[in-house]
């Protein structure tokens, strides 16, 4: 879409809303400097400003979405994109749902800590970051889950009849989201996060299609070699399992099966996972 097509179809997001029907309808690099992450000041709280941005040029969707693993066994740690993202079968959810189904509450509970997690992807501009003042006017890419992207389809799609809906990804008639963090329970919560009043990004439209030029490309997450295939997720399920190859009988019968078998009630647990947990495994897997 061209920036000139942009401007036109400001206001209109019925295919947005179609999108967030069908999801309502029953990893990358965490040192890459394209990313934007708030921080917390010394009494554990984070504020800043940002503007969510509209899909960059050539692709049909102002976010991306990706589920993966972390979680740890005697091999060390998977941390891996999920092909379930792309509707694919995936060794880690044909497992869980293995266990899941065998009647044991201690495989249960096992599938539990391996289930996936959700992460976004959108392209902002920063406003204001009081811990990194030198961020604001600069466009990032923003990593986020489940809590932050249910604001933007409350905006989208408001509960209340005096509400009216906003295209918060609009960059005329959007508006700031001021993003407030609170540690509760030792996790982020972002629920006094809100947006203030629909007012346009910047005044000049020169100046906004400079920051719609430079958006990063979101279709680039989901693309096939963002993925490993499923025979090395397999194999690496296998040694994060087993560590020395020696496993449970529930592990062996899975992992040797040469065939992936698909079911369609295939059990998918689910979580947001927050950027600081994510990142925090991470680091647990480099330093192994």
């Amino acid at each position: 879409m061209s920036f000139a097509a942009l401007k036109k179809s400001s206001g209109k997001f019925d295919k947005l809303q179609a999108e967030l029907e069908k999801l309502n309808t029953p990893v990358t690099s965490f040192g890459d400097d394209r990313f934007w992450k708030p921080e917390l000041d010394k009494t554990g709280n984070g504020y800043a400003i940002i503007r969510f941005l509209p899909q960059p040029e050539g692709e049909s969707l102002p976010w991306a979405r990706i589920w993966s693993h972390a979680f740890s066994g005697p091999g060390g740690w998977y941390i891996e994109n999920s092909l379930t993202t792309i509707s694919k079968k995936d060794p880690v959810s044909e497992y869980n749902t293995e266990l899941w189904n065998s009647g044991n509450d201690a495989d249960k509970e096992t599938a539990r800590k391996q289930k996936r997690v959700l992460k976004y992807y959108s392209n902002i501009y920063v406003v204001s970051d009081p811990k990194h003042p030198e961020h604001e006017g600069k466009i990032f890419l923003f990593r986020f889950g489940k809590k932050i992207f249910d604001k933007l389809t409350e905006a989208m799609n408001p509960a209340f009849d005096d509400e009216e809906a906003l295209n918060p990804f609009d960059m005329w008639k959007g508006a700031d989201f001021k993003l407030k963090i609170r540690k509760v329970d030792g996790y982020w919560n972002y629920d006094k996060s809100e947006f203030a009043a629909p007012k346009q990004l910047l005044e000049d439209d020169d100046e906004l299609e400079n920051v719609y030029k430079k958006e990063y490309s979101l279709e680039a997450f989901t693309k096939p070699d963002q993925f490993k295939e499923y025979g090395e997720l397999k194999e690496k399920l296998h040694k994060v399992l087993t560590g020395s190859g020696v496993g449970s009988k529930t592990v062996e019968s899975f992992t040797k099966k040469t065939e992936p078998e698909y079911s369609e009630k295939a059990v998918t647990l689910e979580t947001e996972g927050d950027d600081d947990t994510l990142s925090y495994f991470s680091k647990l897997a480099d330093e192994d």
